[in-house]
């Protein structure tokens, strides 16, 4: 019999694993207090985080689930009066999306119902919460680029982004979106008004992140 591997990879792994098995008991939770199912929450949430007109394959992208389930879990959500669905002016095939007022209602109760999880984050201090998220924001990005998931709306992506600015700052890093410094507590995975910068410019930006020094030729102004 072999022995078990015990290294630091494996573990970490293996919290992630029941973290997530927690997650899953929250989102269950609140979704069923609001009388929708996790995935019809999510679906919900998704719409409710982003511009009206998002379109059904976006959806089944970012969720990694097939078309036929989404048009199952949208069909759900506009019996419930959740969602409008519109001709998409861009593609006569398809639909455009978005929340009604209602739904943007419940999604909002989701987001603020009591979690698990949110309570043991808050127990952390404020540098571990720093930490915490500087971790997820280079997860998030190696496995983006591995294609494990959709290009998500990170904040070191886009072309507002200005990594290290501020050198020396508790506030390093710069937003030209809102022309503010901004520091590690600061980063988002998924902004609303994430703009993606062009390869060569994410490129630079992230060595210039991961290394806490300006990038070598500054981003084009917005």
């Amino acid at each position: 019999m072999s022995e078990p591997t015990n290294d630091i990879v494996t573990r970490l792994r293996e919290g992630f694993e029941r973290i997530a098995l927690v997650l899953r008991a929250d989102l269950w939770a609140a979704a069923g207090e609001a009388g929708l199912n996790p995935t019809q929450a999510q679906v919900l949430g998704f719409l409710a985080a982003r511009p009206p007109g998002v379109r059904p394959k976006d959806i089944a992208a970012h969720l990694g689930v097939s078309a036929a389930s989404v048009t199952d879990t949208l069909n759900a959500l506009d019996r419930k009066g959740l969602v409008l669905r519109q001709a998409d002016p861009a593609d006569a095939r398809s639909v455009a999306l978005r929340p009604t007022a209602e739904g943007l209602r419940i999604n909002q109760a989701i987001a603020t119902a009591a979690s698990q999880v949110a309570a043991a984050l808050a127990q952390l201090s404020p540098a571990e919460q720093a930490n915490l998220l500087l971790a997820q924001v280079k997860l998030v990005r190696s496995l983006q680029l591995a294609d494990a998931i959709p290009v998500q709306r990170l904040c070191v992506t886009c072309r507002h982004f200005r990594p290290n600015a501020h050198p020396g700052s508790a506030h390093p890093h710069h937003c030209a979106f809102v022309n503010a410094a901004i520091g590690t507590e600061d980063l988002r995975l998924d902004c609303g008004e994430h703009e993606p910068a062009d390869p060569a410019t994410q490129s630079a930006n992230w060595a210039a992140f991961e290394q806490g020094r300006p990038p070598l030729q500054a981003p084009p102004a917005s």
